[in-house]
C-alpha cells in the first residue's frame, strides 16, 4: 500500500489543524498516512514514503526554521527522493501574509530533490492556505490537496 507522511510545524494550532485535515483526506483516499510534528521526524525517514506533504506557518514570508532545518538536513539524501510526490501548505495571519512564498520555498526544495509536485488549476494553485484560522474555505482546500496528492500517488504507483 502506498504511504504518505504529513509533516508540520505549528505554534498556534492553525497549521496543525490543516495537517490533520490533509492526513484525514489522504487516508480517506486509501493511502496509509503518518502525521508527524517536524520535531518528531528525522530526514532519513523521508525515504520511507511515497508522498511527503509539508506545512508551515509563514514567518517573514518564508517557512518556520524547524521546517527549513529538516529540508536542509535532507541534503544528505539528495537524489533519493527523486520521483516521490511532494506538496506543501501554509498558514498566515493576513491576506498577502506570505502563504504563497512559504509554499513555494518548500516546493523549491522538493523540486531540487526531484520530487513530483501536484499543482491545482482551480483551488489554491500551489498548496492549501489558511488566513488567520481554518475556515470553511481552507478546510475544503486542505481536503482537495489531500485528494489530489493521493490520486497522483495512485497514478504513479499503478
Amino acid at each position: 500500500m502506498a504511504k504518505a507522511v504529513v509533516i508540520y510545524y505549528s505554534r498556534t494550532g492553525t497549521t496543525k489543524a490543516m495537517a490533520e485535515l490533509i492526513s484525514k483526506g489522504i487516508r480517506e483516499e486509501g493511502l496509509e498516512v503518518d502525521l508527524k510534528k517536524v520535531e518528531d521526524i528525522k530526514p532519513q525517514e523521508l525515504l520511507d514514503y511515497d508522498a511527503i506533504v509539508i506545512g508551515s506557518p509563514t514567518y517573514y514570508g518564508t517557512m518556520a526554521y524547524q521546517i527549513k532545518k529538516l529540508l536542509d538536513d535532507s541534503v544528505k539524501f539528495h537524489g533519493s527522493l527523486d520521483g516521490k510526490v511532494g506538496a506543501a501548505f501554509s498558514s498566515s495571519a493576513n491576506i498577502g501574509g506570505g502563504n504563497e512564498t512559504t509554499i513555494l520555498n518548500i516546493i523549491e526544495a522538493m523540486l531540487i530533490h526531484g520530487m513530483i509536485i501536484q499543482g491545482d488549476p482551480q483551488g489554491d494553485h500551489y498548496g492549501a492556505v489558511a488566513v488567520g484560522s481554518v475556515d470553511n474555505r481552507a478546510e475544503k482546500q486542505c481536503l482537495r490537496l489531500a485528494k489530489r496528492v493521493a490520486h497522483l500517488v495512485k497514478r504513479l504507483k499503478g
